[in-house]
């Protein structure tokens, strides 16, 4: 199966210059598309979450993809590198007209892939290692991670109903019966009301 390969990032870019060379490329090789994959998104994003990831799913040994350029297939080297690796377990061939790229089934290929492969796995090691680094950072400043620590953080719902509590309490009305009210539970409007006693009848 060949596979014709387009992206543009914006609604505004066309995707027929991108057909155009790929046709003309295609007929230049005698070869002849199966089957073609547009989308109109950012390279930044994953590929996993773009049409691509369903397309390197699906392809199988000796599939080829053709695309214009390997920026069309990621923003960054890294992304670039892990698609190529996919293509290579996979055995399946990429091929770009613009860059003149070719990605089979050689000893050329066999060495890349390996390189691709080493390249991934220590560009994720670095990303992890910064990653623990800067919070090692922050957490030595005395930043506090993550959400704040305690239970007052569930009372977030009743922000702006105090004026309410207060007149419902001071009605009579059960808490039990406030809680249902404001839905949320007898647990987050007793811990809310600990927060703030000033709302407690006199």
């Amino acid at each position: 199966m060949v596979y014709g390969y387009i992206r543009v990032s914006t609604d505004r870019q066309t995707v027929e210059n991108q057909r155009f060379e790929i046709e003309r490329f295609c007929k230049r090789q005698n070869l002849g598309i199966d089957g073609w994959m547009e989308e109109t998104i950012s390279g930044a994003n994953n590929y996993t979450k773009r049409q691509l990831g369903k397309l390197l799913r699906k392809v199988k040994k000796d599939d080829l993809i053709i695309c214009t350029e390997l920026s069309r297939l990621g923003r960054s080297l890294f992304m670039i590198m892990e698609i190529l690796n996919i293509c290579m377990s996979k055995e399946a061939r990429v091929w770009t007209i613009k860059d003149n790229y070719r990605l089979g089934d050689d000893i050329q290929s066999k060495v890349l892939a390996f390189a691709f492969g080493l390249s991934a796995e220590i560009e994720r090691n670095l990303i992890s290692q910064r990653t623990r680094e800067a919070l090692a950072k922050k957490k030595a400043e005395g930043i506090q991670l993550g959400r704040p620590k305690g239970s007052l953080n569930k009372t977030y719902k009743l922000d702006g109903k105090a004026n309410q509590i207060r007149r419902n309490l001071n009605d009579g009305m059960p808490k039990a019966r406030i809680a249902r009210r404001l839905h949320v539970s007898r647990n987050t409007l007793y811990i809310y009301l600990r927060a703030h006693p000033e709302l407690q009848p006199l």
